[in-house]
């Protein structure tokens, strides 16, 4: 099924225009989603805005979002001052930087969206604009309201349409070679790595989407269809008796023998041994 547009506006190029559609690649609609009820009564409960000193709930028309400017102290941002700083790109995706496709790490990688022509008239400058950056091997840069947030964003060639990704901002992504000195730089044993390319190229195979399936959604749905609706459910006892205590590891194999092991048994093998 076809979601719902999230975005409707115009994708520009110098003076190339059309109008287009934003609708995200991805979904949790088949997600398990649990509510939060009483467990007395059998009833939902609902959150509620409350003030952090009287505890009284506050009504919606007095919630307002502000900066801490020093404790206990706030800025009270009014829309009207958030909309003084959104830019044209609320309702226009304007391409104005390209860089090339594998050019952009993806860390700074965020959120999907397919771009698709909102009408018959747009398609032909759409499907020139995605040709185009196909052919030239780069992507688009620009900016967008999205969410009420200003976002950086590109846009990528991708199969007959273009997908749009919101990106993170440099200062969201911390930086790489802090965590990296931690690792010592040492020259690893030939033969240990002969082995580990061996794991690898015997369990190298095509893609396929059933390796990231979800099996706990699967066993909750049983969970779910076994159980009764029921107001009240006991509380299950912890177990004393030390029997359902997850036993411990007092073996530690090194890693030349663990290799070794890999290599002696199957993928499959390897994976059920795991279960």
């Amino acid at each position: 099924m076809v979601a719902r547009p999230y975005w409707r506006g115009y994708l520009k190029l110098s003076l190339v225009t059309c109008a287009v559609t934003l609708s995200p690649v991805t979904t949790e609609g088949g997600k398990v989603r649990f509510h939060t009820i009483n467990r007395k009564t059998g009833d939902r409960i609902y959150t509620q805005y409350v003030d952090a000193k009287t505890g009284k709930a506050v009504d919606k028309e007095d919630q307002a979002r502000a900066y801490a400017k020093a404790e206990d102290e706030y800025v009270i941002l009014e829309d009207e001052d958030l909309d003084s700083v959104q830019l044209e790109s609320a309702r226009t995706i304007d391409i104005d930087e390209f860089a090339p496709a594998d050019s952009i790490e993806w860390v700074y990688f965020d959120s999907p969206y397919f771009v698709v022509p909102a009408d018959d008239v747009g398609e032909e400058a759409f499907s020139v604009i995605q040709q185009a950056m196909k052919e030239k091997d780069v992507v688009g840069i620009s900016r967008l309201v999205i969410g009420n947030r200003e976002r950086a964003v590109m846009l990528q060639p991708w199969d007959k349409g273009i997908i749009l990704w919101t990106l993170r901002f440099g200062d969201e992504v911390r930086d790489e070679d802090e965590y990296w000195e931690k690792v010592d730089d040492h020259k690893v044993d030939s033969k240990m790595l002969g082995m580990v390319q061996k794991i690898i190229e015997d369990r190298t195979t095509s893609w396929s989407e059933t390796m990231v399936e979800d099996p706990v959604q699967d066993e909750l749905l049983k969970i779910i269809k076994s159980k009764s609706p029921s107001k009240k459910k006991a509380r299950a006892k912890p177990s004393d008796d030390g029997e359902d205590e997850a036993p411990k590891a007092t073996n530690v194999i090194d890693l030349m023998e663990a290799l070794k092991r890999s290599l002696e048994g199957k993928p499959e093998e390897t994976k059920k041994a795991k279960r």
